[in-house]
């Protein structure tokens, strides 16, 4: 299932949601690709989208969950990429 969450992270002048799949990064990939969102739009584990997307990308079908439930579905289904942590320096 493709999910979204709602528009909430700001950067470069917009706001952004993130959209997933609970299931594969190939049906991800392939929701992205027919939803006209570039692939430069996809970092780690989810696309990021701006806000003016929302509402089409659910009229296109992926489910508007809370940002909590999203990180929750994407860690259950084993999809979860977090960024690698920096060592301490110094």
């Amino acid at each position: 299932m493709i999910l979204i969450d709602p528009p909430a992270w700001p950067a470069w002048d917009r706001v952004w949601s993130h959209l997933v799949s609970d299931e594969s990064y190939d049906e991800l990939h392939a929701f992205a690709k027919s939803a006209g969102i570039p692939s430069r739009g996809f970092d780690r584990d989810h696309y990021d989208v701006p806000s003016d997307k929302y509402d089409d990308l659910v009229k296109a079908g992926a489910v508007p969950v809370s940002s909590r439930e999203l990180v929750l579905r994407l860690t259950a289904a084993g999809l979860r990429h977090r960024k690698r942590q920096r060592p301490p320096t110094g």
